[in-house]
């Protein structure tokens, strides 16, 4: 059985839907993000905190648990600079009493959902698995620690695990039963996708003087089913032992504009933006863009979903939230 912790949440639940096509999976989440309706019917749930030792060795004792994914981080990096106590507390010490209760129940495989925010403002074009990790806010600095103490934990007690570091995830579920819902939302697409819905009086853009083809950052999206299937894949390499360790970067390795996803929701949806420009965001680099040479040479990925797809399965999300809603 696997286990997923914060299951409920938005890469969570993907990688739940796509993981029971193979195994039976439990997940544990404490809602606080999560939402229930995202957990699929087939997995078991137990509401719960990775932090509460009461809820893991419960839950360690009830059920055989082969290896551990865990997605359950604060991850707002606004929020991270206000209140770093909430995601040193929530992203390394709540970490640290899981990963305790695991080796005190012999489980030694993990999957770590890591983050672009550990490299900072890298200094290179293309950001390979080598860039020099230099986190500039406390959320990036919390992924960036529990990295460093699973390397240790590998040398000093045999511990298996494979760290992934992804860009910006987007899109939803092909079938449009579970995609991406934040309060508050604070993402590019769904943002633009909710402006187009009559949500928003309008989008801003911060920074059209950038030095990129058209003066807007350049950022790398990736569908979260290709994020779900990286998960997925690194999960099998883990439990066949094809790796014992490994950090990957997950991106498209090509990085689109802020005015190219703009253009491309107008398309997908025939409707038209109201676009506001405004000032740079202070810590904005122009351009994050992630090489996956690394996890494909090893592990066969590779995106599968275009930009159009991924705003087109946004856009069926959307819509059929709203409708929910009514």
């Amino acid at each position: 059985m696997i286990l997923v912790i914060g299951g409920a949440g938005y890469i969570g639940s993907h990688v739940v839907k796509e993981l029971l096509n193979k195994h039976e999976v439990i997940v544990l989440d404490n809602l606080s993000t999560g939402h229930r309706w995202a957990i699929d019917e087939r997995a078991s749930f137990v509401e719960g905190d990775l932090g509460n030792v009461e809820d893991l060795k419960s839950l360690f004792s009830t059920y055989s648990v082969e290896a551990v994914m865990h997605f359950a981080a604060s991850s707002l990096v606004g929020e991270s600079v206000i209140n770093p106590m909430k995601y040193y507390m929530n992203n390394v010490s709540s970490t640290l009493t899981l990963l305790n209760t695991m080796l005190e129940f012999g489980i030694k495989k993990f999957i770590f959902s890591s983050t672009a925010a550990t490299y900072g403002i890298p200094k290179v074009d293309m950001i390979t698995e080598e860039t020099v990790t230099n986190p500039i806010n406390p959320y990036g600095q919390s992924k960036l620690m529990v990295e460093h103490i699973l390397s240790d934990l590998g040398v000093a007690q045999d511990f298996k695990f494979i760290v992934l570091r992804y860009f910006n995830a987007a899109g939803a579920y092909k079938s449009g039963e579970i995609g991406e819902e934040h309060d508050p939302e604070t993402h590019l697409i769904p943002i633009i996708l909710q402006h187009l819905l009559g949500q928003r009086d309008n989008i801003s853009v911060f920074g059209s003087d950038y030095e990129t083809n058209d003066g807007t950052c350049i950022r790398d999206y990736i569908h979260v089913t290709d994020l779900a299937n990286a998960h997925n894949l690194a999960l099998e390499a883990l439990l066949d032992g094809t790796k014992d360790t490994a950090t990957y970067n997950l991106g498209n390795g090509l990085g689109y504009s802020v005015k190219e996803v703009i253009d491309m929701c107008e398309k997908v949806t025939n409707k038209k933006a109201n676009v506001l420009m405004s000032e740079r965001r202070a810590g904005d680099p122009a351009r994050l863009v992630a090489s996956s040479d690394k996890i494909y040479n090893d592990l066969g990925w590779k995106t599968e979903y275009s930009l159009e797809d991924i705003i087109s399965t946004a856009w069926n999300w959307h819509q059929k939230r709203i409708m929910r809603k009514l």
